[in-house]
C-alpha cells in the first residue's frame, strides 16, 4: 500500500475519531456530574490522543490531517439508548481498525492501529457497562430548552472554543519549531477545557449546547499561523470581557472573566513564539 492511501485511511480514522470526541463529550454534558460522566470524559480524552497520534503520522508520512468531522450516533431518547449509540460507535472502529492492521505493511503503523484497537475494545466494554449502569440508576438528561442572552453567549463561547480547539491542534501539526508545536498543543488543551466549562454552564442553567464550529484557519506558515491566533484571540478576549459585563449571575461574571484572561495568557505565548526557526 503506498503512502497516498495509507494517509487517506488515516485521515478516515482521524475524522471517525473526531465525530466520537464530540458525541461522547455531548453525553457526558447532558448527563451532568456523577461517576458515569466522568468515565464517558475520560474515554472522550483518550479517542483526542488516538487523533493526535493518527495526524502526527499523516504529517510525518507528507500529508494533512483532516478537521472533517465523521458520523455521529446521535439518536435516542434516553440515556441507555445513547450508550448503545457508543457501543455501535465502537463496533465500527473495532472493525476498520482490524481491517487497516491487516492491510498496512508499515510496521510502527501497524503497531499504533493495534495499540489504538486495544483502547477501542476497552471502551467497548465500558460503554456497554453503561447501558445497564443508566437503567438500574435511572440516570436522566438535563439538558433543557432554555433559550435567551445568556445561553446565546455560552454558545458563542463553546463555537469559539471548539473552533480554536481544532485549529490550534491543525497549527501544531504543520509546526515545524518544537517549541511551538507544543505551546499550540498545550493551549488547545486550556482551549478545550473552556468548553467543557462553559457547557456545564450552559446545562446547569437549562439550555442545551450547541458543539459545533465555524471555519478553522488552515494556514501552514508557521509565523502566519501564529499572527491569524494572536488575531482570533484579541477578538475573543474582548469579546468575553463584553460578556462579563453584560451577564447579571456573579459565577458567570467570574467564569467569563477567567476565560478572558487565559485568552490574553495565549496571546502574550504566541507573540513570544513569532520568529522561532
Amino acid at each position: 500500500m503506498d503512502k497516498k492511501d495509507i494517509i487517506d485511511l488515516l485521515n478516515s480514522d482521524i475524522a471517525d475519531e473526531h465525530a466520537a470526541i464530540i458525541q461522547y463529550l455531548s453525553h457526558a454534558y447532558a448527563i451532568g456530574e456523577g461517576e458515569m460522566a466522568c468515565e464517558i470524559e475520560a474515554i472522550a480524552r483518550e479517542e483526542m490522543r488516538h487523533l493526535d497520534w493518527l495526524a502526527e503520522v499523516v504529517v510525518e508520512l507528507g500529508g494533512t490531517p483532516t478537521l472533517v468531522r465523521g458520523k455521529m450516533l446521535m439518536g435516542g431518547k434516553a440515556i441507555p439508548d445513547w450508550m448503545g449509540n457508543n457501543v455501535s460507535l465502537e463496533d465500527g472502529a473495532i472493525a476498520t481498525y482490524k481491517e487497516q492492521i491487516k492491510v498496512i505493511d508499515d510496521p510502527r503503523i501497524k503497531r499504533l492501529l493495534q495499540r489504538i484497537l486495544s483502547d477501542e475494545m476497552s471502551h467497548r466494554g465500558d460503554f456497554q457497562h453503561f447501558v445497564d449502569k443508566a437503567k438500574k440508576e435511572s440516570a436522566k438528561d438535563l439538558r433543557g430548552s432554555r433559550q435567551d442572552e445568556v445561553t446565546e453567549i455560552l454558545d458563542w463561547g463553546i463555537e469559539h472554543e471548539y473552533t480554536v480547539v481544532l485549529q490550534y491542534l491543525f497549527h501544531s501539526y504543520m509546526a515545524k519549531n518544537s517549541e511551538v508545536k507544543q505551546e499550540l498543543q498545550d493551549q488547545a488543551i486550556n482551549e478545550m477545557q473552556h468548553l467543557g466549562w462553559l457547557a456545564e454552564e450552559l446545562v446547569g442553567g437549562g439550555g442545551n449546547p450547541k458543539i459545533e464550529h465555524t471555519a478553522v484557519d488552515q494556514t501552514t506558515k508557521q509565523d502566519d499561523m501564529l499572527k491569524v491566533d494572536i488575531k482570533i484571540e484579541q477578538a475573543v478576549a474582548e469579546g468575553y470581557d463584553r460578556a462579563a459585563k453584560k451577564v447579571t449571575d456573579v459565577g458567570l461574571k467570574k467564569l467569563f472573566m477567567r476565560i478572558r484572561d487565559h485568552e490574553q495568557y495565549h496571546i502574550e505565548v504566541f507573540r513570544d513564539l513569532l520568529g522561532k526557526e
